[in-house]
């Protein structure tokens, strides 16, 4: 779990992907390494994901993806059969998230209220979710709930843009951001690869830009 967090804290920006098909995946995971961003966080909101993921983990063994909106056990088994490296939900699921700590699988949960962060603290997850963040407060909410949690880290995803990353990113309660405004679906769709990489380095510039302040 470790390992996994120090790479998405190094990236700061987690590209959130929606893939309605799997023959983009490849070239999308070349716009994001061309982009200096080899990540993702492929959501199973659609029947491509799973094999989205084994075509990025194979064509491009440097890309750290992960699976987002997991929503059973059956369908992480399915995300890490296919070579994701880490499992992102919605909400505070019990059984998902006991099941990928039984199999040593790193998990983010969704968190937005005490409740369900008191139940990730208490087994012993150091990073959780919070999503969706602009609509549940943002940074305000996320200090609110941080206060009483002692080291505990969010990676907010939800409304999260070029024009308010600053404000979550500088602050020490964030470990990294999720976003889909550098893969927009429009622009997988349209086959605009060359201007997700563009976005993608003013992604990763802004990132270097906010944390060397």
């Amino acid at each position: 779990m470790g390992n996994v967090a120090d790479t998405i804290q190094k990236m700061g920006v987690v590209p959130v992907v929606v893939l309605h098909d799997a023959n983009n995946a490849a070239p999308l995971a070349k716009a994001l390494c061309d982009g200096g961003l080899p990540c993702a966080e492929v959501t199973f909101r659609t029947d491509a994901a799973q094999e989205s993921i084994a075509t990025m983990t194979r064509e491009y063994p440097e890309m750290f993806v992960g699976a987002g909106t997991v929503l059973t056990v059956e369908q992480v088994d399915r995300a890490v059969g296919a070579g994701a490296k880490f499992i992102v939900s919605p909400g505070f699921d019990p059984e998902i998230v006991d099941y990928c700590l039984e199999k040593n699988i790193p998990v983010f949960p969704g968190c937005i209220t005490p409740s369900e962060v008191a139940q990730a603290v208490k087994r012993g997850l150091k990073i959780v979710k919070f999503f969706p963040a602009e609509q549940f407060g943002g940074m305000a909410t996320i200090k609110a709930i941080a206060a009483p949690y002692v080291g505990l880290k969010f990676m907010p995803t939800g409304g999260v843009n070029a024009k308010n990353l600053e404000n979550y990113l500088a602050c020490d309660e964030i470990v990294a951001c999720g976003g889909s405004w550098m893969v927009k679906g429009d622009l997988i769709k349209a086959g605009k690869f060359d201007e997700i990489t563009a976005l993608t380095k003013e992604a990763v510039e802004l990132v270097a830009k906010i944390r060397n302040k």
